[in-house]
């Protein structure tokens, strides 16, 4: 299986689908209604109403849309930019897998949402170092990142990591960083003018209520078990990025470091406005994916990747399929 994921062929999307859909299936199968919380933005809450409300089939086939998306995205962005040496459907594996450890990653919520517009945003990111006139594009990223913050608006924080990213991959030029706040302050500007309009102008209407404290979560056995699989796979796949990064361009260092300052931002991100759910640390699967991509590429030995990807997948299916049912 991981030789099938190691080659650029264009019917490994095809396998990638069929791979998700077999990981996925639960999520079907298993299907439940998705109402909105507190913690949700204003525009994911305003979109989830337009859907019916027994919208448990229509929720499960939005979320592993999304999740196949962000996949194709994922894999895009570490193949178009070479962060790893080859180009390769490892990263999109890793990302179907990862995601499976958790079953409330599998379900539709305004994090999910808010992943889809970050992958984009780095993808942008990236692509500003081979741009000649980026400042359209740096507006849009902006532009992207005021929208996420009404679907998920503790994702708002990562305007920290796009601003260090846009002085860590280019030149410091003030003007673009000037451009990037007016993108991400236009949704605002909008909302402002519509409260405006309609009579219900105040700062409680328009700015959303912040509170920062420690997640309560259970733990148990499977927790135990989800972390060490997404946990050590990640550090073996540090190891071979720190071997390698010699041999890289030095513009791919500096995404590697994007990446790495991402994963620091996203591991914050679940303390803003927490909740007892799993559904906030989604967010952690993009720049793990990419590290667990690479300890299924380059290891010489071929039963390591084998073993860590059989294994997880057992759990996975163990997790998903006989936890899912005692519940």
């Amino acid at each position: 299986m991981i030789a099938i994921f190691k080659q650029k062929s264009p019917g490994i999307v095809a396998i990638l689908l069929i791979f998700g859909l077999l990981l996925k299936l639960p999520l079907f199968l298993y299907s439940k209604t998705i109402t909105a919380t507190d913690i949700d933005g204003r525009l994911y809450q305003w979109l989830l109403s337009l859907l019916p409300l027994n919208n448990g089939s229509v929720t499960a086939v939005i979320s592993f849309v999304l999740l196949y998306a962000q996949a194709l995205m994922l894999n895009y962005l570490i193949n178009q930019y070479r962060l790893i040496g080859r180009q390769t459907y490892l990263p999109g594996m890793a990302y179907i897998l990862i995601t499976s450890l958790v079953p409330e990653w599998n379900y539709l919520s305004s994090p999910l949402v808010a992943n889809t517009f970050i992958v984009l945003m780095l993808i942008y990111l990236f692509s500003l170092y081979n741009s000649a006139n980026a400042r359209a594009q740096v507006y849009n990223i902006g532009l992207m990142a005021g929208i996420n913050s009404y679907i998920f608006f503790p994702s708002s924080a990562f305007i920290i990591c796009i601003l260090l990213g846009l002085m860590i991959l280019k030149p410091f030029r003030f003007n673009e960083i000037i451009l990037f706040l007016l993108g991400c302050t236009t949704p605002y500007y909008f909302h402002v003018a519509y409260l405006f309009i309609v009579d219900r102008l105040s700062l409680m209407n328009f700015f959303p209520h912040i509170t920062v404290s420690v997640p309560e979560i259970e733990s148990s056995v499977y927790l135990a078990a989800g972390i060490l699989l997404l946990t050590l796979p990640f550090l073996l796949g540090g190891y071979y990025v720190q071997t390698h990064l010699s041999k890289m361009l030095i513009q791919v260092r500096k995404n590697w470091s994007v990446l790495l300052l991402y994963l620091l931002l996203a591991f914050f991100i679940p303390f803003i406005n927490s909740s007892q759910s799993f559904h906030t640390w989604i967010l952690i699967t993009v720049p793990f994916a990419a590290f667990h991509a690479c300890a299924y590429f380059y290891p010489l030995k071929r039963w390591l990747p084998l073993a860590i990807f059989f294994i997880t997948i057992g759990y996975v299916l163990y997790q998903q399929y006989v936890i899912l049912t005692w519940r």
